[in-house]
This record gives structure tokens, C-alpha cells and sequence, in this order.
């Protein structure tokens, strides 16, 4: 049995990866999908969150993707994302800050406050937070 897949990750922008990898793991509507070789064909529907990516030999990669959809074929795994970011290219900083905001927002709603608006920003910036905590450990 392959110890690799081959895997694509693609943004509405460009290409983000393309290369072959030992196991994916991202964030689908119902939780984490762990995508190993010879996985079953499967396509469904991400919600902002991290993407682990581990490469030949052990090295992990960790991406974001603001949602988008995962396909799931014999010989290839093709990640589709709205937006999609290398973990290493995120600030911090921003990330911690848009999730005050978001949640100061959702605090001091007044008439025509959008709350969809509000939690969408919140689980985004959220998202993105994860996913530069999880590339530090």
C-alpha cells in the first residue's frame, strides 16, 4: 500500500501546495477529517480552520483556509479553499486583535448591528489564531 498521496491546495488566487504527503488534517462542517492514503473518495465542505499537512519524512506544514471544499480521489486529494494562507505568513498580533473586535462587536450590538456578519468575522479570526498556535507547537 502507498505511504503517499499526492495533494493540491488551491485558493480563488493560486496555487498554495502541490506535492505529495503522508496525511492531511482539516476542518470539516461535522470536525477534523484525517486524510491517510488509501482513504475512502469523500468530498465535503470546510469551515475556516487550520489544515495540517505532513510531507515525506515527517515534516509538517500548517495552513489556513477561510472554507471551500475537500475532494477526496484514489490518487489525489484536492483542497478547493475560498482563501487559503501558510500559517508562517500570519501575524499574531492581528489575528489576537480581530478577535477582541469581533467579539467587542457582538457586546455592544445596537439596531442594526448584522450578527451573522459578527460571528462570521469571530469564527475567521479564530480560526486564523489556531492555526498560528498550532504551527508554534
Amino acid at each position: 500500500m502507498a505511504t503517499t498521496f499526492q495533494c493540491d491546495i488551491v485558493s480563488a488566487e493560486r496555487n498554495i501546495f502541490s506535492g505529495t504527503v503522508e496525511m492531511m488534517v482539516a476542518t470539516g462542517e461535522l470536525g477534523d477529517l484525517g486524510i491517510v492514503p488509501g482513504h475512502a473518495p469523500l468530498l465535503t465542505a470546510l469551515i475556516p480552520g487550520p489544515v495540517k499537512l505532513v510531507l515525506e519524512g515527517g515534516e509538517e506544514q500548517i495552513y489556513y483556509v477561510s472554507g471551500g471544499f475537500l475532494e477526496v480521489q484514489p490518487t489525489i486529494t484536492t483542497l478547493l479553499a475560498d482563501t487559503a494562507l501558510r500559517a508562517n505568513d500570519m501575524d499574531e498580533a492581528a489575528a489576537s486583535k480581530a478577535v477582541e473586535d469581533a467579539e467587542k462587536a457582538i457586546e455592544n450590538r445596537h439596531a442594526d448591528f448584522d450578527y451573522s456578519a459578527a460571528a462570521t468575522q469571530l469564527a475567521e479570526a479564530a480560526a486564523k489564531l489556531r492555526a498560528i498556535r498550532q504551527l508554534k507547537r
